[in-house]
């Protein structure tokens, strides 16, 4: 659904991201106690069974999660944003809160579920890469109360529980309610699992759909080899812009009539970790839009902020503002240019 640009007051918020947020512990494991090997053309990571494995540090990320990602990196790029989130009644979720508020996320639309902790995941680090233990808990969702003022221009949504059936259907009726307002959505494991036939009125309302490359082949059910039906599969869906990011080989991006791809921002030394390079693709590439910049821009732009975090340990650390991503676009190679197809 293309925003309506009728005119109206002035809203509070340019983004509301609305998912759950988790604190992520980062562990980072000592080489002498893992192995790496490939089996059913997947990598595996083998840990001693019924003993003590030593590791390196811990490092631990108060606020983090797509929707909380994405709240900050918009955030640096100089937007207004609040952030619509479920958490714990414990000290972690004042945590998170703390955290988010310090980045100039609006959180008053936090809410804490009494009885219930707070998410949790446990990154174990190796080398560049990392495998996530996840867990979401299960919490009340219930779409908030939104006065006239604190409608924004766009909504954000992306993870939230398993059992969250209801909520959405409160978030399409509310942005059916708001016809001005513009979803972009990034599915998380579980909205992706459930499949487009349940969140059919999800998907049907985005304007914009990001995904990496093998969770458009599960949503969409297009063949992994042929870009250009992933890109038409995803659009069948509802979504007039969609972005595909595709590891070491780019990223492509549709608006229903034109398709452009870009290769990765090149590294300027090897990664640190992974961990949020597609949140900050993502929060770059939608800041991109509500700042009124075409697709191929914002397709310029999201690589750019997706090599920043992988220089440093977690998902935040290396977000930029729009000052430093057009800095490294006006020092990019040649070679790094958005190209149509």
């Amino acid at each position: 659904m293309t925003p309506d640009r009728r005119s109206r007051s002035a809203p509070r918020w340019d983004i509301l991201t609305v998912g759950d947020a988790t604190t992520d512990v980062f562990i980072r494991l000592s080489g002498a106690h893992v192995r790496i090997h490939e089996a059913g053309g997947e990598q595996w990571m083998d840990l001693p069974f019924g003993g003590k494995v030593p590791f390196d540090y811990a490092l631990t990320v108060e606020a983090g999660g797509c929707a909380a990602n994405v709240a900050v990196g918009v955030a640096r790029l100089g937007l207004s944003v609040a952030i619509a989130a479920h958490a714990g009644s414990d000290q972690a979720g004042r945590d998170m809160q703390g955290a988010l508020d310090r980045e100039g996320v609006d959180t008053h639309l936090v809410r804490f579920d009494p009885g219930r902790p707070s998410n949790r995941n446990f990154v174990l680090w190796f080398g560049e890469d990392r495998t996530i233990l996840v867990h979401h808990q299960i919490y009340d969702y219930h779409w908030p109360h939104l006065s006239p003022r604190e409608v924004p221009r766009w909504v954000y949504l992306s993870s939230v529980g398993s059992d969250a059936a209801e909520y959405y259907d409160e978030i399409v009726a509310w942005l059916d309610s708001e016809p001005h307002v513009a979803l972009a959505f990034q599915p998380g494991t579980f909205q992706i699992a459930q499949g487009t036939t349940v969140l059919r009125e999800v998907y049907r309302r985005a304007h914009v759909l990001v995904c990496n490359r093998e969770e458009a082949v599960e949503i969409g059910g297009a063949d992994h080899a042929d870009v250009g039906a992933i890109l038409e599969s995803l659009h069948r869906l509802g979504p007039a812009i969609v972005a595909v990011t595709d590891g070491h080989a780019g990223a492509y991006a549709s608006d229903g009539s034109r398709r452009y791809r870009v290769s990765c921002y090149p590294d300027p030394v090897r990664p640190v970790e992974r961990t949020g390079a597609g949140d900050a693709f993502a929060a770059a590439f939608v800041a991109a839009l509500v700042r009124g910049e075409p697709v191929d821009i914002a397709l310029a732009w999201a690589p750019v902020n997706a090599m920043s975090v992988v220089q440093d340990v977690g998902s935040q650390t290396g977000l930029l503002s729009v000052s430093e991503i057009l800095g490294h676009l006006k020092r990019a190679p040649e070679s790094y240019a958005v190209t149509s197809w």
